[in-house]
Parts: structure tokens; sequence; C-alpha cells
């Protein structure tokens, strides 16, 4: 019933930097791998979100509306550029390890807004998912056991780095090249959307 293919995709794409891992490290950096777990599950909620409306609405909404995607794409650049900035300010200042700069509620918007819950939606889950609740069940819940190591990954690569052994990186240089990677992904996003107008 789930392909190998579909497997193999799913890691490969979920294991590319971009906004949600990105932010997953720098909470591992921030406050640690126990307290960072916390973030999973919202990763998890957004792109089950993310995806089934992406999957549902794809050629229905887009056929009425033509600028709905292009409007998305902007307003998920907009947001990561936010985030990006949060990262670069806050770079400097101590952290305090109960208030993490970090939090579920930004990892969900992010996810939410993460292009690719539409590359997943429109390229990876097969067509079929989308007409039948046995075969959406069965991948979206592949999907979602493949979320929980690849961001355990991601928050244990913040972690490590956190720990100082790798003297010249400092938290300051890693949440500035966060936001850096941030930034990158936002402009070829705008491009993106912008060249559609």
């Amino acid at each position: 019933m789930i392909s190998w293919f579909f497997i193999g995709l799913v890691i490969t794409i979920l294991l590319t930097p971009g906004p949600t891992n990105t932010l997953l490290a720098s909470s591992g950096i921030q406050v640690g791998l126990r307290k960072s777990l916390l973030l999973i599950p919202a990763e998890a909620l957004g792109y089950i979100i993310a995806i089934s409306t992406w999957g549902f609405l794809i050629g229905k909404v887009s056929t009425t509306l033509p600028l709905l995607p292009t409007f998305l794409k902007l307003l998920s650049a907009c947001y990561i550029l936010f985030l990006a900035l949060k990262l670069w300010r806050t770079a400097d200042q101590e952290v305090v390890l109960n208030q993490p700069t970090i939090r579920p509620r930004e990892l969900l918007c992010a996810t939410l807004l993460n292009p690719k819950a539409l590359l997943f939606a429109s390229a990876i889950f097969p067509a079929a998912v989308w007409k039948s609740q046995e075969l959406y069940i069965a991948h979206m819940s592949t999907f979602v056991g493949l979320i929980l190591p690849i961001a355990m990954f991601w928050i244990c690569v913040g972690a490590i780095l956190a720990t100082n052994k790798v003297t010249w990186l400092s938290q300051a240089k890693l949440q500035r090249t966060a936001s850096i990677v941030l930034i990158s992904f936002a402009i070829p996003i705008s491009y993106s959307a912008l060249s559609n107008l």
C-alpha cells in the first residue's frame, strides 16, 4: 500500500534544510534536546494541516482563484523573514532556558507556511490519497511516523553544537547562520510568487 519510493522521497525532503528544520536546530541550541521535543507535535500538526489543505484544494481553488497560490507563497516568505529577523535580533541575548525563543506556536506557523507542504501535497503524496480515506490515513500516518526521528536529528544537531565542543561556533553565530538560511529560503519563494503575477 505504501511504496518505498514514497518513504524515500519523504525522508529526503524532510531531511533537507528548511525553515522548520532550522528552527528545530535553533531550539536544540537554546534549550536542549528534552525541552525541544515539545516542538515535534507542533511540526506534525502543521504538516498534517498544510498538506491536507493543499491536497484537497489543489485544482479546485486554483481554477476560480488563480492568484491564491501566489498570495500564499508571499505570505509564507513574509513569515519566514519575520522569524529570520527574530533569530538575528536575539542572537546576542543570553538564553533563558525556561523561556525559549522558539515556541510550539511559532514552529506550527512556520510549518503551516513551509513550501515543502505544497511539494508533498502536489508531487509526493499519490493523487489517489485525496480520493480515498483509507489511503489518506495510511500515507499520512507513515509521514507523521517519519517526522519524529528526523525532527530529533535536527534538534540533536543544535544540542550538540550548544555543548561548545565545536569551539569556533557559538550560539550567536549559529543563530545568525540560521537567520541567513531562513532568508535564503524566503527570497526564492518571493521571487517565484512575484514572477507569477
